[in-house]
């Protein structure tokens, strides 16, 4: 008879504990949280779009459950999954597609629109939006609808699955966007 009594007052007691939380030193701050998500998220599209192999690799979660997906002009579509895949992809990418003599950015301008952020769990969050990438000579933009998966590791928010379709056929005026 004593065991189940003292079971049930064991069981008592952690259930009147406060839960972890509920305790104001590990409250979650959701903007906090979210800028530090768009720090990488621009970091690594403008390491992409500057061709710095090292700068965009930081970005990532080098795991075998990283994913990228994208579609090409011409209506292909290029998708790798796992670290070394995308690192290949990426890396050969780069290097095969330099910037021109005197460009600092393939798209030096980018707008993100119609933001959405959802956050699964404090470590785990996935965003949408749209992008418009400026085109040569700035007149237009093409379209984008971008994906991430985001993951904190060693409390640093890293990306883990990028997904980009982009709308080759209906460019953007500048204009349309002010």
């Amino acid at each position: 008879m004593r065991l189940p009594m003292i079971a049930l007052l064991l069981f008592a007691c952690a259930c009147n504990q406060p839960k972890k939380e509920e305790t104001p030193d590990t409250v979650f701050d959701e903007a906090k949280e979210k800028a530090a998500i768009m720090q990488v998220i621009e970091k690594e599209t403008g390491c992409f779009y500057k061709r710095d192999y090292n700068c965009w690799k930081e970005c990532f979660a080098q795991k075998d459950y990283a994913f990228q997906a994208w579609n090409n002009s011409d209506g292909t579509v290029d998708a790798k999954s796992g670290w070394t895949e995308v690192d290949d992809k990426i890396g050969q990418y780069i290097k095969n597609n330099p910037l021109p003599v005197g460009a600092s950015s393939s798209h030096p301008v980018v707008q993100r629109r119609n933001m959405i952020v959802h956050f699964f769990t404090d470590s785990l969050a996935t965003l949408i939006w749209n992008q418009y990438n400026i085109n040569d000579g700035q007149q237009t933009y093409t379209l984008s609808k971008d994906t991430r998966i985001m993951e904190k590791i060693n409390g640093q928010w890293m990306i883990v699955n990028v997904a980009s379709f982009w709308d080759y056929k209906n460019l953007v005026p500048v204009d349309s966007l002010k």
